[in-house]
């Protein structure tokens, strides 16, 4: 985690003007949603090349058998690109970057995420025997909460969980999948199939780590991760030359901020051409990437809902004697301007 992120505390007196001051970044929602589709697609089409190249090589041994690669590839495409994917896009997230007029909005969105996340959860724990994935008193916590509609000890549960047995759970799933793709890479000797695999595993991993938090990021925060499997899946297929490659670094430069020995060790991988080391890195980058977003947008929330987005008597009343006194500083037959 970044000093940027660490510094994101909730303040006490907080107003939602100071929130939008010093949270709030201008944002193209729309843009960034047809940006998403985009990437997301560019890393389906890629991931169909490859396929589609694997099954012409088998093709030309046999033609039958390649009828059955192209069934096959049809296949796995659905399951392993379009299915998590969509589970990813579909799934939960909080609206945090908002002004004052939406403010209001955005809590009551949030709050409902927040609900939904820990009913999932609380499924989750029920229905599989031995996953391990959450803490059983804090998930019990969530239940009662639930039930009782106690929408602060909710919170506190779901906070403890995710600095806790979450974020043990989220490195251990992205360690797997980083060994996965560095050692299917390592054996495959294929830059189309290394390709593939790592485009799957990625996904896979981010779906994964979607599903244990509950929610995924944002649509703007979602494109730069999808962007990075793009990256991770060109340097694959080989084009990771040294040049390539110190660029890419640089443009993941924000994923490697929070893990010191990750940009250095990146460089000397893909400059070195050792490939299954540097696919299992570059792998890791992007999962400590994806907990690094989410974990920012929690802290957001929770930040954003403990202000008052609600105008007070007060601050009415003090703007009606703030009006009454410029009135009154006015001469009687002065038009006010403008008019």
């Amino acid at each position: 985690m970044s000093k940027k992120d660490k510094n994101i505390v909730p303040e006490q007196g907080m107003t939602i003007y100071e929130y939008e001051d010093k949270y709030v970044r201008r944002q193209n929602s729309k843009g960034a949603k047809l940006l998403l589709f985009i990437v997301a697609g560019l890393v389906g089409v890629f991931l169909a090349w490859c396929l589609f190249s694997i099954t012409m090589q088998v093709w030309q041994i046999h033609e039958y058998a390649g009828y059955a690669a192209t069934a096959i590839s049809v296949i796995l495409y659905i399951f392993l690109f379009i299915v998590p994917v969509v589970k990813i896009y579909k799934s939960d997230y909080f609206v945090t970057n908002v002004n004052s007029a939406h403010a209001g909005k955005a809590k009551r969105h949030n709050k409902k995420v927040r609900r939904n996340i820990a009913s999932k959860m609380v499924d989750f724990n029920n229905s599989v025997d031995g996953a391990g994935w959450y803490d059983d008193k804090l998930v019990g916590d969530l239940d009662v909460a639930l039930k009782s509609g106690d929408d602060e000890g909710l919170k506190v549960a779901l906070t403890a969980l995710y600095n806790g047995k979450v974020k043990k759970t989220a490195k251990e799933i992205i360690f797997k999948c980083s060994l996965k793709s560095a050692a299917y890479s390592a054996i495959s000797q294929n830059s189309r199939l290394d390709a593939a695999l790592v485009s799957v595993i990625n996904l896979q991993m981010i779906k994964d780590i979607v599903f244990l938090y509950g929610f995924r990021p944002s649509d703007a925060r979602l494109v730069k991760i999808f962007g990075a499997v793009l990256q991770n899946s060109l340097i694959s297929y080989g084009l990771g030359s040294v040049k390539l490659g110190n660029g890419i670094v640089k443009t993941m430069g924000d994923a490697a901020k929070g893990i010191p020995f990750l940009g250095s060790a990146i460089s000397a991988l893909v400059d070195s051409s050792i490939q299954g080391l540097a696919n299992g890195t570059m792998t890791a980058v992007i999962g400590f990437q994806t907990i690094r977003y989410l974990n920012k947008e929690y802290k957001l929330q929770n930040i954003l809902d403990g202000i008052d987005v609600a105008e007070t008597e007060a601050d009415l009343q003090e703007a009606c004697e703030r009006i009454e006194d410029e009135l009154r500083k006015r001469p009687r037959n002065a038009a006010p301007q403008g008019i």
